[in-house]
């Protein structure tokens, strides 16, 4: 039989559970207002027709219906997505990761290579992305025109379905240096006297990387891939910048833009979502598409977080 609590007891416990509330209260308002009530209202509106102007009309199951059986541009969204993050992220990483090793290990100009590596990131989405498309541009792009004088040939980049995401594979290849300053600061924390050891006992560069550098640094690798999948997941500026300019729409009255140029090759989950809400006003569809990104980013974040150590070494 279980003995009864003391109501001195109970009144301590209760005055602790008041103080720890009152601490987390800041966070727990805005996790409710920020994400867990969004997150519910965007569940509600997938079970209804809502069109912004008139009250939301419940109609079941039929937008998710529309979206999994009649919905022309899901299949070809979520691929070009998730080959984006299986393909931008790892090499976001990789150069990432070598830039912080050569920044570490300069003598001297360190602080101008740093500066001039961290100055694309800094630059303008939308402005960024249009530099790289009329660079580039197969007919007067300097690159193409470069390629072409050495014998390799032009290519269409943002002009050809088969070369569009690479070219912003390379948009987000040159802006890393996000990543370059969390692995620089991840690099400098590793202790020198590891290394000393290791050099020692014979290790060369390699087997220094392999059981030093590495070990210490898998919880920052780690994290470049959970923020890089969540981020490459809302990817949304680049594409749709970079469709308009190379098709040659730069908006304003009487143009139209059908996004995914060329040939849907640009077109991602973000996108068909803004289209959906906010282009044809169907808010039920637009909130089935987001849960599917939800899902999906959580998903794989779970994977990567439980899965972690196959990943990316022991703990």
């Amino acid at each position: 039989m279980t003995a009864a609590v003391p109501p001195a007891l109970r009144a301590q416990r209760r005055r602790r559970a008041a103080r720890t509330a009152a601490f987390l209260s800041p966070w727990l308002i805005g996790f409710s207002v920020f994400f867990l009530y969004p997150l519910g209202a965007t569940a509600y509106y997938s079970f209804t027709h809502y069109d912004l102007i008139n009250p939301p009309v419940w109609v079941g199951l039929r937008n998710w219906r529309y979206v999994f059986g009649d919905y022309p541009y899901l299949g070809q969204a979520l691929r070009n997505t998730l080959w984006l993050v299986a393909i931008m992220v790892p090499l976001r990483v990789l150069f990432g990761l070598g830039v912080g090793l050569v920044a570490v290990r300069l003598r001297r100009g360190a602080n101008l290579f740093r500066t001039l590596c961290y100055l694309p990131f800094l630059a303008p989405p939308v402005a960024a992305t249009i530099a790289f498309v009329f660079l580039l541009n197969p007919a007067t792009g300097p690159v193409d025109q470069l390629l072409d004088g050495i014998g390799i040939g032009t290519v269409g980049w943002f002009n050809d379905p088969d070369w569009s995401k690479p070219g912003l594979t390379l948009l987000a290849v040159w802006g890393i240096g996000d990543l370059m300053v969390i692995f620089v600061a991840a690099l400098v924390d590793v202790p020198r006297e590891q290394y000393e050891a290791a050099a020692l006992d014979g290790a060369g560069p390699w087997q220094r990387f392999r059981y030093v550098t590495w070990p210490a640094i898998t919880p920052i690798v780690l994290f470049a891939v959970v923020t890089g999948v969540i981020q490459t997941m809302q990817y949304y500026t680049q594409a749709m910048v970079a469709g308009k300019v190379a098709s040659g729409i730069v908006g304003g009255p009487g143009q139209s833009f059908e996004p995914g140029y060329p040939q849907g090759s640009t077109l991602t989950l973000p996108q068909l979502v803004y289209e959906s809400g906010f282009s044809t006003f169907d808010t039920g569809v637009a909130a089935v598409l987001s849960l599917i990104l939800f899902a999906i980013a959580m998903a794989a974040t779970a994977l990567l977080l439980r899965r972690r150590a196959g990943f990316l070494g022991p703990d």
